[in-house]
């Protein structure tokens, strides 16, 4: 019977320390989320026949509660939704909120950030680029 006692005793304290220590771990795995908010999967990229542009598909992967950070394109972004949803966010317009079966359009080199819920979101998006630039760049 004392055995069963120092067991429940020291099963108590070390339960103490988890709990305790449960915000930590919390912070920690919020830092992890923060460091790759996107996961993008690239699906297709081709030419657009007879100019200097081409076009690029993909999915995005959005970590839930995070914003993606202030950016442009080159040329216009559009998007739609196949899980969760989003508020994007362009400058110089009212945010709006997209749900799973919207679309969404970006003009070119307007500055915009996209805000997820706890949801997350998951995008089929398309860029229209002129070759060798950059999809995306960040601003500050």
């Amino acid at each position: 019977m004392l055995k069963l006692r120092h067991t429940l005793a020291l099963c108590a304290a070390l339960s103490c320390f988890a709990w305790t220590d449960l915000p930590r771990a919390q912070e920690n795995a919020a830092a992890v989320t923060d460091q790759k908010p996107i996961k993008r999967t690239p699906l297709q990229r081709f030419d657009v026949p007879g100019t200097a542009y081409e076009t690029v598909i993909g999915i995005a992967e959005i970590a839930p509660n995070v914003s993606v950070g202030r950016h442009t394109h080159p040329g216009p972004e559009s998007g739609y939704i196949i899980e969760g949803g989003l508020d994007l966010l362009i400058d110089g317009e009212p945010p709006r909120h997209f749900a799973v079966g919207q679309s969404y359009q970006v003009p070119p080199a307007k500055v915009h950030d996209a805000r997820t819920g706890p949801a997350g979101a998951k995008v089929i998006a398309t860029y229209v680029v002129e070759k060798g630039k950059p999809i995306a760049s960040p601003v500050e």
